[in-house]
């Protein structure tokens, strides 16, 4: 780990070390020492640009949750410390909307969701990220419809003209990570599955995946087996039939007491032109994030998590619709 704290026995446990340290532990001015001045953020939501709107973002969620937690359930990475390393982080988070704020009125409400973090960093620092919450699963278990909520935080924003933009090429900002990943076979292996049902072969799932699999996708659902594989991303790709789907980042793993596992950032651009998981076509222009992490075992992938942001999408298709 050099140039890195020598507190940090590896970079997994720089990653979750510097989570809890900043988050629950309340060392949140940690954070000009851990995230580099001019870092780029990226979620569905946003674009934020600066170390000092990360800690404004930081405390305006501490402030309506404070009780948050990030438990890191597993980091796949890729690169050297001479290098840079890039890590995808899965986190578990627990929250009670315990105060006011951008999810609306308190309601007292206590929060289970997961967070896909994909994090470069280099001497110590993190200067580029990549970053998606559950927000159909916090929405939901506070009470909101996705699309709802999406209509409700275009108008608190200051309505259609005025409201922030989400996530496209067009808003994103270069940082200065520019890697790939690595070229494992287990991450080559995610890639050819994903890249194949993307293609409309849903016969590459039952060959593909454990019929024991289990499942955490968007929204707070667990499903299980072949057939819950294929609804859910029948239901996003038949949403999107035309939009271009492209792997953005690939990770593969073999780390000692785990099993072989995966991590890819993809995305999908395009117009929202079919019935699937958003409703009837409107033709609205979208550009979707994701990231997912594969777990493999001797019957094929076995555990997967997949991560995007509903509102955002939601958000897309009513600035166009009005």
């Amino acid at each position: 780990m050099k140039g890195f704290d020598p507190k940090f026995k590896d970079f997994p446990d720089y990653i979750i070390g510097i989570t809890k340290e900043i988050w629950e532990d309340r060392g949140i001015a940690t954070l000009h020492q851990y995230y580099a001045e001019d870092i780029v953020v990226r979620s569905p939501a946003s674009v934020v640009v600066g170390n000092q709107n990360v800690i404004g973002a930081t405390m305006a969620t501490l402030a309506e949750f404070p009780d948050r937690t990030l438990l890191g359930e597993d980091v796949i990475w890729s690169g050297t410390p001479e290098e840079g390393m890039l890590s995808s982080h899965r986190l578990l988070s627990t929250a009670t909307h315990a105060r006011d704020g951008v999810y609306g009125k308190a309601t007292g409400k206590k929060l289970t969701y997961r967070i896909l973090a994909d994090c470069h960093a280099i001497n110590n620092q993190i200067n580029d990220e990549w970053l998606i919450r559950d927000q159909g699963a916090i929405v939901r278990q506070l009470g909101w419809d996705p699309k709802a909520y999406a209509a409700d935080l275009i108008e608190n924003e200051g309505g259609a003209e005025a409201c922030t933009r989400p996530l496209s090429p067009a808003t994103d900002q270069p940082g200065p990570y520019k890697g790939r990943g690595n070229e494992n076979e287990w991450g080559a292996r995610y890639t050819d599955i994903l890249t194949r049902i993307m293609g409309a072969d849903m016969a590459a799932i039952p060959v593909a995946y454990d019929r024991a699999a289990h499942l955490e996708y968007p929204g707070g659902v667990t499903g299980h087996s072949h057939g819950d594989v294929d609804q859910f991303w029948m239901g996003l790709r038949a949403s999107f039939p035309d939009a271009t789907f492209q792997i953005d980042h690939q990770i593969g793993r073999e780390d000692p007491m785990m099993p072989p596992r995966a991590a890819l950032r993809w995305s999908l651009t395009g117009k929202h032109s079919g019935w699937g998981a958003f409703g009837a076509p409107t033709g609205a222009e979208i550009y979707l994030l994701g990231i997912c992490h594969a777990e493999f075992g001797p019957w094929g992938l076995r555990r997967e998590y997949v991560i995007y942001d509903e509102t955002t999408i939601w958000k897309q298709i009513l600035l166009h619709t009005g």
